[in-house]
């Protein structure tokens, strides 16, 4: 049996599962645990799971825009760097918060935290013209643009102008991505020296113990999945960790490196006599909102501001249109329940990753994993969020979990998503051919934004020449514009002297 609320939502069909709470409960008047088919345990189950395929974060981005000295750190143009214990606490601190309010007001099982592709581009692209306050300046205007584009319903209106093969098309493209992402984060793909530009394991084999762990984490998840364990993607995680563990304390693999490349490729997986750490709040409010503008000129920082927005824009909005139709709370138009609160927090945790200096925050798709555990509501993400707050005081801990088990959740998931491949037309090829750009770009240039871009472009070109034109919603000719310009933004910038 199917539910729908008083709003037209469509949940999660009922299973049998007894709710554990009464139906007039505070948890249940908050997140309408029962309505969309779910139970208090599934809820805190997702929550958990969440958490633990997105704790990589605390880990990770303390390495892409931090280190311990300058000779180990992006330093930027003044010869600064953030300090990776600080950066490691501001991001827990943020992604705990953010995920708590997501929860609360838009009551969707998302996370949120530092995004891997900004944080990237400033550590590479940015700091090297700026400083780091700067930066964080450009991203914390980004995020402005982004909440006034929510607020005037912008966003929301744009989301409802993608045809809904589009959407679907954005959903498995996700589930491809993340597949992808498992691929290359475990080892199971990695570059050649030469040749194609990926291949499996090592010189083609799976000879690395990590990627192994890997493997049987994939197999083992599927298949707790498949049996319709409840709870099969944490009991997978927990057992997949606890081998890991114990490979590392017998094998004393290491971590991954130039001369040890069959590593654990983030954080090894061993219990240090550190359980607890004090955090490192220094760099919180380092930001420097129009600097950049001086340095480098209004051109040349509007431009950065672009790039941001842009891709912060749809990178969430693919991402929000996957998981909501993963977690079953879309409706027939491809919009959710709150989605106009959902994308001003989400824009908000671009304000709040400059004011904090962490990069911009932005709803994860490892969500999925927690989703794909049976989570509906907000109540998960407000689990999530507790989590990555005691984390900043537990990052000995968290750190135990290696990125190896994440990725095999990561592909369980994908597969699960890929399943909406059913809802797209391809017998029309003007509906097919965009939708199938859409889901192989994202993987093949690792961005859910491209892919976006990509199929915007794609479906009113082809369908304009299909004579279809007129069907053609006129927000579509305008983003796509939009895409144009940002798929040539480099040219451009040269063009302009920017």
């Amino acid at each position: 049996m199917t539910i729908v609320n008083s709003n037209h939502e469509q949940t999660h069909p009922v299973t049998t599962e007894p709710p554990v709470l009464a139906g007039n409960s505070v948890l249940e008047r908050t997140f309408k645990i029962a309505q969309r088919g779910s139970t208090v345990k599934r809820e805190i189950r997702g929550g958990i799971v969440t958490f633990f395929t997105m704790a990589y974060i605390v880990v990770l981005n303390p390495l892409i825009l931090g280190g311990f000295s300058p000779d180990a750190a992006p330093v930027d143009v003044a010869g600064n760097f953030l300090p990776a214990a600080a950066v490691g606490a501001a991001t827990g601190l943020t992604a705990g918060l953010l995920t708590i309010v997501f929860g609360l007001v838009a009551n969707l099982p998302f996370g949120l935290a530092a995004g891997l592709g900004i944080n990237s581009f400033l550590a590479v692209s940015v700091i090297g013209d700026v400083t780091w306050p700067e930066a964080m300046g450009l991203v914390l205007l980004n995020g402005i643009v982004i909440v006034i584009f929510a607020l005037t319903g912008a966003r929301t209106a744009i989301f409802r102008a993608i045809p809904k093969d589009l959407k679907a098309a954005i959903t498995v493209g996700i589930g491809l991505f993340i597949t992808f992402i498992g691929f290359v984060d475990s080892g199971f793909v990695t570059r050649t020296p030469a040749g194609p530009p990926v291949q499996l394991g090592t010189d083609g084999s799976i000879s690395a113990f990590p990627t192994i762990v890997f493997v049987i984490g994939v197999v083992l998840m599927g298949g707790l999945v498949a049996r319709k364990v409840q709870g099969g993607l944490l009991i997978g995680i927990i057992a997949t960790t606890i081998l890991a563990v114990v490979a590392e304390k017998v094998l004393r693999i290491g971590a991954a490196s130039e001369a040890n490349p069959g590593g654990w490729h983030l954080n090894v997986p061993e219990l240090s006599g550190q359980v607890l750490s004090i955090p490192d709040f220094s760099i919180i409010g380092q930001f420097d909102m129009f600097g950049a503008f001086s340095r480098i000129g209004p051109l040349a920082a509007t431009m950065l501001v672009f790039t941001l927005v842009f891709t912060n824009f749809f990178d969430a909005m693919g991402t929000m249109t996957g998981l909501a139709k993963s977690a079953n709370v879309s409706r027939k138009d491809g919009t959710f329940p709150r989605i106009k609160s959902a994308f001003v927090v989400e824009g908000m945790g671009a304000v709040f990753g400059g004011m904090t200096s962490t990069s911009s925050n932005t709803v994860y798709v490892d969500s999925a994993a927690g989703i794909g555990e049976g989570a509906r509501t907000g109540l998960a993400s407000v689990v999530t969020g507790m989590l990555f707050l005691g984390a900043m005081f537990l990052t000995p801990l968290t750190s135990v979990v290696p990125i190896e088990v994440a990725a095999s959740a990561l592909v369980v998931v994908g597969t699960m998503m890929a399943g909406q491949i059913r809802a797209i037309n391809f017998k029309r090829f003007s509906v097919g051919m965009p939708a199938f750009l859409t889901l192989v770009t994202m993987p093949l240039t690792y961005s859910i934004a491209n892919g976006i871009g990509v199929g915007f472009i794609s479906w009113v070109l082809i369908n304009s020449l299909a004579g279809r034109g007129s069907k053609i919603h006129p927000l579509m000719w305008v983003v796509s514009a939009g895409f144009l310009v940002y798929f040539a933004r480099g040219p451009i910038s040269l063009m302009l002297g920017a």
